[in-house]
């Protein structure tokens, strides 16, 4: 049995929040968390305390940062609280969005405050799989993922990915995939915001 005191001292949780962990340390640190209450609070405390930091930096950080940290509290807090962890089914070209009605008709997985640009609730997370429920208002940042697949599909809203070589037009039911190196960004077409179940899968 470790010492939960070392462990928390070792700073692995803070890697954990980072992204920083590789995969078995993932699955190390959310074993720990169900066995120690205090494992938990830590990694509450340390996102937290990243949002003050990124709040207070001179510089803005990018507009993905303060959601997804936003995003992961609001995952660990409804795990600490009895939810189950749900595994929703991988994105492929033959998704259907009523595929994911579990998620999409739950009361708490509708946007609770006007989104800046960019707002998202987990629906599912296991080592080298992330599953979220996105909302775009305007765009996302340009981004080249070289270790994870991002996988698109549309709920409501239309918007365009926009890729180093083409430009896709999508509406309600399509589904993309963004090739492993390729530049890409999401502009929104719609006059509502761009309602997306989002996946990365580690390449």
């Amino acid at each position: 049995m470790k010492n939960v005191n070392k462990y928390i001292e070792s700073g692995i949780l803070e890697m954990y929040v980072l992204g920083l962990t590789s995969v078995e340390e993932n699955q190390e640190v959310e074993e720990m968390v169900t066995m120690y209450p205090e494992i938990s609070e830590k990694i509450d405390s340390i996102s937290k305390t990243l949002i003050r930091y990124s709040e207070n930096k001179a510089s803005k950080p990018g507009p993905t940062v303060k959601p997804l940290i936003m995003a992961t509290i609001d995952y660990t807090e409804r795990i600490k609280n009895g939810e189950e962890p749900s595994d929703p089914p991988l994105l492929n070209e033959k998704s259907l969005i009523s595929d994911y009605s579990m998620w999409l008709n739950r009361e708490d997985m509708r946007l609770e405050r006007e989104t800046e640009d960019i707002d998202l609730k987990l629906i599912g997370y296991k080592p080298g799989l992330t599953s979220a429920i996105l909302w775009i208002k305007e765009s996302t940042p340009y981004e080249i993922h070289d270790n994870e697949i991002e996988k698109f599909l549309i709920v409501e809203g239309t918007c365009d990915i926009v890729t180093d070589e083409k430009v896709y037009s999508l509406v309600p039911g399509d589904y993309y995939s963004v090739p492993l190196h390729m530049g890409h960004v999401v502009k929104v077409t719609s006059k509502v915001a761009c309602k997306v179940i989002l996946q990365r899968l580690a390449a």
